[in-house]
């Protein structure tokens, strides 16, 4: 197995709860390594990429000089990505809020040679607003458009287009305005809504996910919002939408498609360590990680 390289991407500037900046400071302090070896996954800390500015010492800052400073950070985790590929190792990028992911699949895609690759989210939202249909002005809202080639010119600057719309498949949704799956839609992308999962079963859905994004791709990614989660099972988050993803079913479906040989990143986002209880959720971040990468028994 690869050795696990852990990214902190310690951003919350794309995010109206920008706590989600402390996230991965946290779980370093709680022992995210060390869980992880007791589970049989050999991991270290390889980064922790802080944003210029953080969010308690500059509460007044707002747009756009939010779209710069989460660009500017993008820009870093997308080099630790692909420098930690580069160099053998399994990127695991901890988040920071979800517009981190503009950086961690550049280096990704960069990391291939732009070679086709694709992208499981497990979230609640679609995170594919542009600037004319955002109504929040949050970054972390835009990075799946940008990725899809879609939205505001700096941010298509590092990472527009990386990703085909065919080679996406998001599990989960169940909060969303018009204007983005009206993209989405449009553009082609597979969207599992919660209702469906809930219909079908969690792996049947990943299954399908898995067949979309290993079809026509050199490799493919999984990216987790907590909030796709329950907010019982995942305490931790900002935007807490209930009837979730259930933990039980959904670490057994991930384990199913752990391991792949074309998985080349994985990505978990929006944990806020300020509103976990008794560690529900900052043990689910270990759990994810296990349920993917640990070595089958």
């Amino acid at each position: 197995m690869k050795p696990v390289a852990l990214i902190g991407a310690a951003s919350g500037w794309g995010a109206g709860f920008r706590h989600t900046e402390e996230g991965p400071a946290a779980l370093r302090m709680l022992g995210l390594e060390r869980w992880l070896a007791e589970g049989g996954v050999g991991a270290e800390w390889r980064a922790m990429i802080e944003s210029e500015k953080q969010w308690r010492a500059h509460p007044e800052v707002k747009p756009p000089e939010t779209f710069d400073l989460v660009l500017r950070h993008a820009a870093q985790v997308a080099d630790a990505v692909a420098a930690a590929r580069g160099e053998g190792a399994f990127p695991v990028v901890i988040g920071g809020d979800h517009a981190v992911g503009m950086g961690s699949w550049a280096g990704v895609a960069r990391s291939l040679a732009y070679r086709p690759f694709g992208l499981i989210l497990l979230d609640a939202h679609l995170d594919a607003h542009t600037i004319e249909t955002t109504p929040s002005m949050n970054a972390h809202g835009m990075g799946m458009a940008a990725l899809l080639g879609q939205g505001y010119p700096p941010f298509l600057a590092l990472c527009g287009g990386l990703l085909r719309p065919e080679h996406v498949c998001y599990v989960g949704i169940r909060s969303y305005e018009d204007g983005e799956m009206a993209l989405l839609r449009r553009l082609g992308a597979r969207v599992i809504l919660m209702d469906e999962v809930k219909r079908r079963g969690v792996d049947a859905a990943l299954a399908e996910a898995v067949a979309i994004t290993t079809n026509g791709t050199d490799a493919f990614g999984i990216t987790i919002d907590l909030d796709g989660f329950d907010p019982e099972d995942a305490p931790g988050i900002g935007l807490k939408e209930p009837d979730g993803l259930r933990a039980g079913p959904t670490l057994a479906a991930l384990s199913r498609v752990a391991r792949h040989p074309a998985l080349a990143a994985l990505e978990i986002v929006e944990y806020i360590p300020e509103f976990d209880a008794e560690l529900r959720t900052a043990h689910l971040v270990r759990d994810l990680i296990l349920a993917v990468l640990a070595p089958s028994h």
